[in-house]
Order: C-alpha cells, then structure tokens, then sequence
C-alpha cells in the first residue's frame, strides 16, 4: 500500500474535507450528547475510519498524526483536529511527493567552458 497517492487531484481534496468536516461535527456535536459510554467505542472507530480515509485519499501526512492522538483524548476530541490537519496537509492543493511524477522534468547538463581554437590551456588571451 502507497502512503502517497500517485495524483492529489481537486476531487480528492474535497472528499477528504468533506469527511474530515463530517467526523468533527460528530464528535463535537452528536456524540457529546451520548457524554461517554456506548458512544466512546463509536467515537474510537470513527477516529480510526479517519486517519485510514484521509491516508488513502491525501496520503501520510504528518499532521494526521496528532490530531489521531489528540481525538483519544477525553475532551480533547471537541476541537476540530481532522479539519485542522487535512486543510493543512492540503493547503497546497497538490502532491508533496517529487517521486510521484507529477509534473515536467527538466534535464540539465553541465558544459565545461570551452576556449577558442588557438589558446593554450589556462592561459587566457591578451587583447
């Protein structure tokens, strides 16, 4: 399994947004109601759907794994954690991964400086 997708393309930005978004408002407004008990195991579940979702569609970023610890903490969950860190890891709209072949390649070659017929090596000519 790929930790990097090979293309962050627009439409998986928004999916990981838009599921990021889903799990805080859960966590911060449905779930509290339950304050405990049945609803932590769904809490748990719903943390680790996450960070799995969010590596498939936007790749290991390392600001998953914070907000993965923080939502395992008591009261801690009640900050948006999952939208914080996929705004940030997306912020830039596309793959941080040079090795994912995106984009132009530019071939460079180096060209020793070449001296003009007639002058002797590490002379330079007198005009």
């Amino acid at each position: 399994m790929e930790l990097v997708p090979q293309t962050l393309t627009p439409a998986r930005i928004h999916a990981a947004r838009s599921i990021a978004i889903a799990a805080d408002f859960l966590q911060i407004v449905v779930f509290p109601v339950f304050a405990g008990g049945a609803a932590s195991i769904v809490n748990d579940i719903l943390d680790v759907a996450v960070a799995v979702s969010m590596t498939f569609l936007v790749g290991w970023h390392w600001a998953f794994l914070p907000s993965f610890l923080a939502e395992l903490v008591p009261f801690f969950d009640l900050v948006p954690t999952w939208t914080a860190a996929v705004f940030f890891a997306t912020r830039k709209g596309t793959a941080q991964n040079p090795a994912a072949g995106a984009g132009q390649v530019i071939d460079t070659e180096v060209v020793k400086n070449q001296k003009p017929p007639g002058e002797q090596p590490g002379r330079g000519a007198i005009s």
